[in-house]
This record gives C-alpha cells, sequence and structure tokens, in this order.
C-alpha cells in the first residue's frame, strides 16, 4: 500500500512539475529597473495627488466653517437686535401710558395719542428701512464670502 501512494504521489509531481518549475522560476525573476521605477513614480504620483486632495477637502471645511461662523454671529447679532427694539418699544409704550394719563382734556389725550401714532410709525419705517439695508448687505457680503472661499478652493485644487 505505501509504494503504492508513493507511485500516486510520484505521479502527481510529475505532473505537476512543470507548474511547480515556472513558480521557482518567476519567484526566482528579477523585475526590471524601469518597471520598478514606474511604479515608484506612479505611487508617489498618488500620494500627491491624495495630499492635494486632503488639502482641498480641508479649504472647503474651512470655507463651510467661516461661513456658518458668520452665520451664527449675524443671527446672535440680528437676535440682540430685535431685542433692544421690544425693549425700546416697551419703554416708549409705557412712556405713552404715563403722557396719556398726565392729560388733563380729552383734546390733549387725542394729541398725545396722535403724537405718539405718528412718533411709532416713523420708527417703524425707520427700522425697515435699516433692516432691508441690513439684510441686502448681508446678503451681498455672504454671496461675496462664499465666492470667494470657493474660488480660493477651487483654484488650489485644480
Amino acid at each position: 500500500m505505501t509504494t503504492e501512494t508513493n507511485s500516486v504521489l510520484n505521479t502527481v509531481k510529475e505532473a505537476f512539475a512543470p507548474v511547480t518549475e515556472a513558480f521557482t522560476k518567476l519567484q526566482n525573476m528579477e523585475v526590471p529597473e524601469a518597471a520598478r521605477e514606474f511604479v515608484k513614480k506612479q505611487t508617489e504620483t498618488a500620494k500627491v495627488r491624495a495630499a492635494d486632495i486632503h488639502a482641498g477637502t480641508e479649504k472647503v471645511t474651512a470655507a463651510i466653517e467661516t461661513a456658518v461662523a458668520g452665520s451664527v454671529t449675524e443671527a446672535a447679532k440680528i437676535s440682540r437686535n430685535i431685542q433692544d427694539a421690544l425693549y425700546q418699544d416697551a419703554e416708549a409704550f409705557f412712556a405713552g401710558i404715563e403722557k396719556l394719563a398726565s392729560a388733563k382734556s380729552f383734546n390733549e389725550a387725542v394729541q398725545i395719542q396722535s403724537d405718539m401714532v405718528r412718533a411709532r410709525g416713523e420708527v417703524f419705517v425707520s427700522r425697515a428701512k435699516a433692516s432691508s439695508e441690513y439684510l441686502g448687505k448681508l446678503v451681498a457680503d455672504g454671496a461675496k464670502t462664499a465666492q470667494d472661499n470657493f474660488s480660493k478652493v477651487y483654484t488650489k485644487t485644480a
């Protein structure tokens, strides 16, 4: 039985001898210098491109952070301005009530009321004008900032 097994094993070895010999030669075969240099050069190029892409994504992230930080700052400023306006309106309302309470005649009360309405109307128009100017400036500045940031990113990654 051992001879039979050895005989089968030898037959298999002989059948695969050309494949074994080819693998042996392949393992010992030298890779040409030009092929190695090509691979090295391509690897270096890939590394540089990966670094450029990484730098580009960093710039995009920075541009987004700048835009978001600016938006948060502007939102806080707008919130403060609204709070200030509400406080000023409350002060004006209570001052008007005090004036009305001090009126000695109906005609004087009507005059005080009409002065208050006119003053509040002027304040409203002034705020509306200032708000529209501010909003226009904010939109223009935001668009300019976004354009500048993305043009910087594009020129650096291109």
